[in-house]
């Protein structure tokens, strides 16, 4: 019977003593996974920082001045801010491409006596791309297909000039200063671009108020005009809201010669070969090209782009940088 007793002893000392030893594993495993969360936490806290995206203390578009001392406004443009800083792929993109794209659409609103600060809205309206909406609104300027029409610009399922940056940039124009000579002020010309001018005069007749900034709006329309002014306010000055790239980054522009066509082009494949150049990059260079070929029973002219084989040269084009390794101050 002791000799029972006692195996039983040893038994539950036996049990407790490896209770104690698995119980220090999971204290020891416990407190160096503690460490190793404490360190990261401490890691992060030290590297890992998102700042409020600033909001300039004054604002001007188109010459007018934002009245930011309006709590509604002052936080409408805050948000744009917020959003634009936050989307960075979507920025850096755009940021590149207005290297090359921004000196075309200045030239055009320069000629046209209209705002500089107008090409901002191309950025908003598709990121400086020839994109195309759900609704079929296409192009740098997303025009729909009759309003084009209406405003020069010539649409058919072979050839569209809505892809045509300077062409597309001059129908923008032709609708902006229309709107802005019967409504009075640029913010409510750039309103109605997005939702028409009809649905603007509607607004402000019902609650007869004549600026942007007090009117109450539809949601995308409201927004509107604050996501404009809040990408010129960031790409005139990327490098406050973090975004550091140097001219040799940015898509270069690109070198051009011209030809005229009045006759009908059968197979673009063939013609480009014929004029010495890819067919992929005779596309690029003329994104109004819609199809294969080109009737042209009317005789009209079109003027045609040929990349010049430099722009082939990525090396060419950055030698032609006067301070390629610099910070692009602004756009």
């Amino acid at each position: 019977m002791k000799k029972h007793n006692k195996l039983i002893t040893l038994s539950v000392i036996a049990i407790v003593l490896s209770s104690i030893a698995i119980m220090s594993q999971i204290f020891v495993f416990a407190t160096h996974h503690r460490n190793e969360d404490e360190k990261y936490a401490e890691i992060l806290k030290e590297h890992f920082h998102n700042f409020a995206a600033p909001v300039p203390k004054e604002v001007t578009f188109c010459g007018e001045k934002v009245p930011l001392e309006n709590t509604f406004v002052y936080e409408a443009l805050d948000r744009e801010l917020s959003y634009i800083t936050y989307q960075h792929a979507s920025t850096f993109i755009i940021l590149k491409r207005a290297f090359r794209y921004f000196p075309q659409i200045e030239k055009v609103l320069k000629s046209q006596n209209v705002p500089e600060d107008l090409k901002y809205l191309a950025v908003a309206e598709s990121s400086l791309n020839n994109a195309v909406s759900p609704a079929k609104a296409e192009g740098f300027w997303q025009f729909m297909p009759q309003t084009a029409k209406e405003y020069g610009l010539v649409v058919n399922a072979e050839y569209d000039e809505r892809y045509d940056v300077e062409k597309s940039a001059m129908a923008a124009c032709k609708y902006l200063k229309g709107s802005y000579s019967r409504l009075g002020n640029w913010p409510l010309a750039c309103a109605a671009y997005n939702c028409g001018e009809g649905g603007i005069k509607a607004r402000i007749k019902e609650q007869n108020v004549r600026n942007y900034w007090d009117l109450a709006l539809n949601n995308e329309t409201a927004r509107y005009v604050y996501r404009i002014i809040a990408y010129k306010i960031i790409m005139q000055n990327p490098q406050a809201y973090g975004f550091y790239i140097r001219n040799i980054d940015c898509h270069q522009p690109l070198e051009y010669d011209t030809i005229t066509v009045d006759t009908t082009i059968n197979d673009f494949y063939a013609f480009s070969k014929q004029i010495g150049t890819e067919y992929k990059y005779f596309r690029l260079a003329n994104p109004q090209l819609q199809a294969k070929k080109l009737t042209n029973k009317e005789g009209r002219r079109y003027t045609l782009k040929v990349l010049n084989k430099n722009s082939y040269n990525r090396k060419y084009l950055t030698d032609k940088l006067e301070d390629p390794y610099g910070f692009a101050e602004g756009f």
